[in-house]
């Protein structure tokens, strides 16, 4: 069925509905996200496209993600033998890497006017509530304004380069030949796309990967069997290596159906009435592709609710929105435009992480033991961070 409504009919169901979260948190629908479907978001889908997500672009990034990636990798090691909550690192270091690549620099809690960044577990307190939206709203403007005001000011210089996508973005506002104007709410929506779509929905798919890694003693061990093998133990696991190791990609797409980020993808709106898979359906109803459904479909998949990495192994099925029982990024025209990137870094962390530490659970927990609630809002993360051990497998040189 999401077939249906994703690619046959996907040009009837392009747009989005008017929501208080578009209008209040993400500058009166004007990030990609919400936007509804006409010639401001065909012309920013052209700019995520071709501009931020160009395979030259995200190849030229891709220091960035080593440098962030060896970072956490020191973290980890100085933290060996003791309890980690992984998800906390894990989200470190993905808002390190999005926040460079977009916004120039690194941006924490705090940044150094004392004005806080906003949080994605303050988005979900106060999404649903108009008050609340607007309060949030606010923040990210003192936020948003603060960005952009540094990067204005770096534009003014004589030696300036354009170095990240907010620089990007501003160019582009410039530029008299664009077919819609992009206003500095267009800027800051886009950039909230940015940010949100990159930094909780990798760590939330990170940790879920090794919560069942751990479950499962099993596939850690075949896991690292692979890497012993085609990287060896003397050197760290790059992007361009990924493509070899077969199994560790069959754990992230094992990972992205049993535990997809979100349950549902953001709502489709008809633009027209239509009649589809024997239905009628009138201009202006909201069409929602629940993947969490489709994931753990017994007429999909055999054993759903078991996660077993090796259904994938020879099969051609991939999370590029064209096998649509595997949809954790959507399909069509309103398919996340930044998937490629979120692949990057979940396949490589998840490949160093394995590669570089021995992983067990606290205390005399039994595999078996480890809670895999999950809770449902914005994403859909453990109910219980995952808390575990580490110990280093390779050479204490390359740590």
């Amino acid at each position: 069925m999401a077939k249906q409504f994703l690619k046959t009919n996907d040009h009837l169901f392009a747009s989005r509905p008017h929501t208080a979260a578009g209008k209040y948190t993400n500058y009166h629908y004007s990030n990609i996200t919400w936007a509804p479907y006409g010639p401001y978001w065909r012309q920013g889908r052209k700019i995520f496209l071709t501009e931020m997500f160009s395979s030259k672009r995200l190849e030229s990034y891709e220091y960035i993600r080593v440098e962030e990636r060896q970072a956490f990798i020191s973290r980890l090691y100085a933290l060996s033998g003791k309890p980690v909550m992984l998800k906390e690192h894990l989200s470190r270091v993905t808002l390190s890497v999005i926040s460079r690549i977009v916004l120039g620099e690194k941006y924490f809690s705090e940044f150094e006017s004392g004005r806080s960044m906003v949080t994605v577990e303050e988005c979900q307190k106060m999404l649903g509530y108009v008050k609340r939206m607007k309060a949030l709203r606010h923040k990210f403007d003192r936020f948003y304004d603060h960005v952009l005001e540094k990067h204005r000011a770096r534009r003014e210089a004589e030696d300036f380069v354009a170095k990240d996508m907010v620089d990007m973005l501003l160019r582009l506002a410039d530029d008299p030949d664009i077919e819609v104007k992009l206003t500095t709410d267009g800027i800051k929506g886009f950039t909230q796309d940015l940010i949100a779509g990159g930094t909780d929905t990798s760590a939330t798919t990170l940790e879920w990967a090794m919560s069942e890694v751990l479950r499962q003693p099993n596939i850690a061990n075949k896991a690292t069997e692979e890497l012993d093998r085609v990287i060896g133990r003397n050197r760290w696991v790059e992007e361009k290596d990924i493509p070899q190791l077969p199994y560790i990609d069959a754990i992230v797409k094992e990972t992205m159906r049993l535990h997809p980020v979100t349950v549902l993808l953001a709502p489709h709106l008809a633009l027209q009435d239509c009649h589809v898979a024997g239905y009628d359906i009138r201009k202006g109803t909201r069409v929602l592709i629940n993947t969490w459904s489709i994931g753990r479909d017994p007429n999909l998949w055999d054993a759903p609710e078991e996660f077993f990495p090796e259904r994938f192994l020879g099969k051609a099925i991939d999370v590029k929105g064209q096998n649509f029982e595997l949809l954790p990024f959507g399909s069509g025209r309103r398919m996340c435009p930044g998937y490629s990137l979120a692949l990057k870094m979940i396949g490589s962390s998840l490949a160093n992480m394995l590669h570089g530490f021995h992983w067990k659970l606290p205390g005399d927990m039994k595999p078996e033991e480890l809670n895999i609630e999950e809770v449902f809002g914005l994403t859909t993360p453990r109910k219980v961070p995952l808390v575990a051990f580490m110990e280093p497998r390779l050479p204490s040189h390359l740590y």
